[in-house]
């Protein structure tokens, strides 16, 4: 049985960061929880921003991926963009090392964390904004700067999901579609 070396580094340094965070993990620590020789490591990735980086665009292509079997085209474009949100921010607020990359970042602002975390919302953005456009091919909603509604949509969510809990109770997952809808969905009506 053949052994995948990089997946386990790929997976020990998930953990490591996970654990530690980036700025704490080591190259070291990712082979002993690899069970592998520290220049094995070197073998696959140049270096731990390498092996951040691959971890990182692989949690990108994985939320994704969960928020388009969220999706459901017997729903309209509203339901469909409150489940993919929904699914996107429950990605975010449940898998430890997205937990542990905001918390670092807002601790101690490294540098490599910032702009993971600013890739990932640029993911993001560009993920809802192809929904609004095919939306807007489709005629399910009018003509808008899907740019702009896209970071507004994601903005909006953001915080009604967890900035809104540092001071009130939280939103059920329908209280919020129904404050979307109602306040900023109903605008893109055709």
């Amino acid at each position: 049985m053949s052994i995948d070396r990089r997946a386990l580094i790929v997976e020990a340094a998930t953990k490591s960061f996970s654990l530690f965070g980036y700025k704490a993990t080591t190259m070291d620590q990712v082979a002993k929880l690899a069970n592998v020789g520290k220049g094995t490591i070197y073998t696959f990735f140049k270096n731990k921003d390498e092996l951040f980086e691959e971890i990182v665009y692989s949690m990108v292509r994985e939320m994704k991926s969960s928020a388009d079997l969220a999706l459901d085209p017997d729903n309209s474009f509203y339901e469909n963009v409150h489940r993919a949100l929904i699914t996107l921010l429950e990605y975010r607020t449940d898998h430890q090392l997205m937990l542990k990359l905001i918390e670092e970042e807002k601790q101690i602002g490294t540098r490599a964390v910032e702009e993971m975390l600013h890739h990932i919302e640029n993911e993001l953005l560009s993920y809802i904004k192809s929904k609004i456009d095919r939306a807007m091919e489709s005629g399910q909603i009018k003509t808008c700067d899907t740019e702009v509604i896209s970071f507004i949509l994601l903005k909006v969510y953001i915080s009604l999901v967890s900035d809104w809990e540092r001071n009130h109770p939280p939103l059920s997952s329908e209280k919020i579609a129904t404050i979307m809808e109602d306040y900023l969905l109903n605008g893109l009506s055709t």
